[in-house]
């Protein structure tokens, strides 16, 4: 696999400026149809046809792939990740994936300035019952963040034998991949609020990119 123009892309501006405003702007029209319309047929038929089909099994899969986005979880393994590059030797990277964690406080806020009630019993089938706004989804934002960015520090740096970086990768993409689903599924979340968290996660994960290149560059200099 060859990534070499993946990464030149982010050092390319003028291309990074456009992915920049394609990005928010697909975020603030998905905030404004919120905001203008709290239920959209969108989000009803797609939580009618993902809830469909609900078994036992597929609710226990659904809840294993939402439950690395727990708070407690979620704080482990970034914390635990972190340690395991300054064990050996990493510091930028530990520092790195530590500001993961930043997106979930950057979702948060925007949970509380949108306020957006979460789906209703009357609508959806509720599987998992949560707290807090919905709008935008921080499951979804926190694994294209995290897991998004373990993945480009795998791809880019051999810290392991190359089929054992590719399975990792290849896990690490369908948790992002699926966690939509899953959050629709549960009954936590409706369309709309996943594809803003998922675009806020490229938004953020772009954000970190950038700044790791950057501070490579710089202290290599």
């Amino acid at each position: 696999m060859h990534f070499k123009n993946l990464f030149s892309f982010f050092k390319d501006r003028k291309k990074n400026q456009y992915l920049f405003i394609v990005l928010l702007s697909v975020f603030l029209i998905l905030t404004a149809i919120v905001l203008l319309l709290p239920t959209t047929v969108i989000d009803l038929q797609f939580s009618e046809v993902i809830q469909k089909t609900s078994t036992p099994t597929l609710d226990f899969l659904m809840r294993a792939i939402s439950w690395f986005g727990a708070t407690p979880v979620a704080a482990t393994i970034v914390i635990g990740s972190a340690l395991i590059f300054a064990i050996r030797g990493c510091r930028r990277e530990a520092i790195f994936t530590l500001a993961t964690l930043l997106v979930s406080v950057i979702t948060f806020g925007i949970k509380i300035l949108i306020d957006r009630p979460r789906p209703g019993e009357e609508l959806v089938n509720i599987v998992e019952k949560v707290q807090y706004q919905s709008f935008p989804s921080g499951h979804t934002s926190f694994y294209v963040v995290f897991f998004g960015f373990i993945i480009f520090l795998l791809v880019r740096n051999r810290y392991f034998a190359t089929w054992l970086r590719y399975a990792v990768v290849i896990v690490l993409l369908v948790l992002i991949f699926s966690i939509p689903f899953s959050r629709i599924y549960l009954g936590a979340h409706w369309f709309t609020d996943v594809a803003a968290g998922f675009v806020l996660g490229i938004l953020v994960l772009w954000g970190l990119i950038r700044g790791y290149l950057y501070e490579s560059k710089r202290t290599t200099n």
